[in-house]
């Protein structure tokens, strides 16, 4: 049916948007599912982000060395579900603990082994950490970040703990710091840009289409990749609204893109590239939400950008485990919950938690040894013990036969 257009036409647009209303971003609703696989990804990195949390509290202390009881004191920070002690003597090769009455926690030969390879890993790699730091940086509309949130999220993209003094001024050609950062990295000082160079200025679905390009001759056009879980499906409605979505052109999350409405389909298409880009450029590939949520007014985020998590299911899954929303990149993942897409720095994870390992594996054969010397001697006591009661046994039986005999010997004496 036509509508004619009155002479102020604002009644007659009201009416037609009120009979063809026109669907807003914010009403799709997509039902949260469990993923198991995903899930257990997650579970499966408790003891290490427990134990890397602890070793920090040591690393951060003067001289890498703390008091056991100042250690304890700091448990219900760092979310240490047992006693300090219960949890170094369950992995012994972390921290050494000097004995009583003043103990002390310090590096143990491994972890400072451990340190040492990570710093080597980190100079290695420096040039694809600066090209990390780089592009987070030119998603941000201003070109610079403040210092503390980077220093929040530092482990999450591989930078080391110290880089504002080791890794910063060795690219002056790509970084300015401005303002004093302070001795924690919480000061009120930025990291900015200092040039902008557009080969960093590709996302990881960019890259993705010229390396096919490369392969085939044929540059696909740029798009997210969608897996949907086994046995998960869309309502139709939601369905036609990704299908038209994804025909849409991809935006860069490198592009200015200031001009777009926030409620349209193409600001939508830009929020979830620059989401997939950060997601892409940490190294197990998946973020806390408090984390990129500290970003929101550098990358031009709104308040509720957690639901575009949610949206769209077939490129990420926002788990619940560990206290934590945390939100996973699918395509990075294979259907055992493995990582596929490997960044180096998860190297130092590997090798974190196969020293967690080996303390372990003492811990439990120490253990092992221990419950069989008890057993060991439980079995000696009982065995002593048997013979102690038949020994005794033996005694009241010969004192009965004595007995027996002298009344017999009597009765016969009696009878003569």
């Amino acid at each position: 049916m036509l509508l004619p257009v009155a002479a102020g036409g604002g009644a007659a647009v009201r009416l037609l948007l009120s009979l063809c209303p026109v669907r807003r971003i914010s009403s799709l609703k997509v039902p949260w599912r469990r993923d198991v696989t995903l899930d257990a990804a997650i579970v499966r990195d408790r003891r290490y982000r427990l134990a890397s949390r602890l070793v920090r509290e040591v690393l951060l202390s003067p001289g890498h060395r703390l008091l056991l009881r100042y250690l304890s004191k700091r448990r219900l920070r760092i979310r240490l579900p047992v006693l300090v002690p219960t949890f170094l003597r369950r992995y012994p090769t972390l921290l050494s603990v000097s004995p009583p009455p003043n103990p002390v926690a310090s590096p143990s030969p491994q972890l400072i082994s451990f340190l040492k390879f990570a710093s080597r890993l980190q100079a290695l790699h420096s040039p694809l950490l600066a090209s990390k730091l780089a592009k987070l940086l030119m998603m941000s509309s201003t070109r610079a970040l403040p210092v503390p949130k980077i220093a929040a999220a530092k482990r999450d993209f591989g930078l080391p703990d110290d880089f504002l003094n080791s890794f910063v001024p060795m690219y002056p050609h790509l970084f300015r710091l401005v303002g004093d950062p302070g001795p924690d990295a919480s000061g009120n000082a930025f990291l900015e840009l200092v040039s902008w160079d557009d080969r960093l200025a590709k996302s990881v679905i960019e890259l993705r289409a010229d390396k096919e390009a490369d392969v085939v001759g044929i540059r696909p056009r740029p798009n997210f990749t969608v897996k949907l879980p086994r046995g998960f499906y869309l309502k139709k409605e939601m369905r036609e609204w990704v299908r038209d979505w994804l025909e849409l052109p991809y935006i860069s999350p490198y592009a200015d893109m200031s001009g777009l409405h926030p409620a349209s389909p193409e600001a939508e298409k830009r929020l979830i590239g620059v989401l997939h880009e950060v997601l892409s450029l940490s190294v197990e590939r998946r973020l806390a939400l408090p984390i990129i949520g500290k970003f929101c007014d550098e990358f031009k985020l709104s308040n509720a950008f957690s639901n575009a998590f949610t949206r769209h299911p077939g490129i990420f899954y926002v788990s619940l485990k560990g206290g934590i929303k945390t939100a996973v990149l699918r395509e990075a993942y294979d259907e055992n919950g493995e990582l596929v897409d490997r960044d180096p720095m998860i190297e130092l994870k590997e090798r974190f938690v196969a020293i967690m390992d080996e303390g372990h594996r003492k811990y439990l054969e120490e253990l092992r040894r221990k419950q069989e010397e008890l057993e060991k001697q439980r079995l000696d006591l009982s065995h002593r013990g048997a013979k102690v009661a038949m020994g005794i046994k033996g005694e009241i039986e010969e004192k009965d036969t004595d007995g027996s005999d002298e009344d017999e010997d009597s009765e016969e004496g009696d009878a003569l």
